[in-house]
């Protein structure tokens, strides 16, 4: 769980790409800095997407996967309510990807821009996949240990 902290901490603040035009003007985004920068130039709506699903959804997703591990002894209602809300935060797990694609995807259309990717794409990339790789052994393991339990109570 601190390897995957760390790794979208350093895929916001990290710079994800670099833009050049004509040669002469560069300009260099992280995800944080690019979220700053719409809100900057009054584009709250995207602002609001950019932020909710690219630095609010993953930490959120993160803080419910660190209570489900955190969990200890049998309970149940509590066990229950994280993973409903991991399914309801699941339904959303590659938007925060498609956000980032889209935009490098609509920077490339462009003839004359040159885009450079960058180590903050890819930390962010990695804090993405191994999110739902921990989601998926969590969800795994509590369905195991809830089988196990029903058998042990059903006996």
């Amino acid at each position: 769980m601190l390897i995957n902290l760390v790794l979208l901490a350093v895929g916001l603040v990290a710079p994800i790409i670099t833009l050049k035009k004509f040669i002469l003007i560069e300009n260099t985004f992280s995800v944080f800095s690019g979220a700053i920068g719409l809100i900057n130039e009054n584009h709250i709506f995207l602002f609001i997407l950019i932020a909710g699903f690219s630095i609010v959804l993953p930490l959120l997703k993160i803080a419910v996967l660190y209570k489900l591990l955190s969990l200890q002894g049998n309970k149940a209602a509590q066990l229950e309510r994280y993973l409903h809300w991991m399914h309801l935060y699941g339904k959303w797990a590659m938007l925060d990807v498609f956000v980032v694609a889209v935009l490098i995807v609509a920077v490339k259309l462009g003839a004359i821009v040159s885009v450079e990717l960058h180590y903050g794409l890819y930390a962010f990339a990695a804090s993405v996949i191994l999110t739902m790789y921990i989601t998926a052994r969590v969800v795994s393991l509590t369905g195991n240990a809830t089988r196990d339990s029903d058998n042990i109570l059903g006996e």
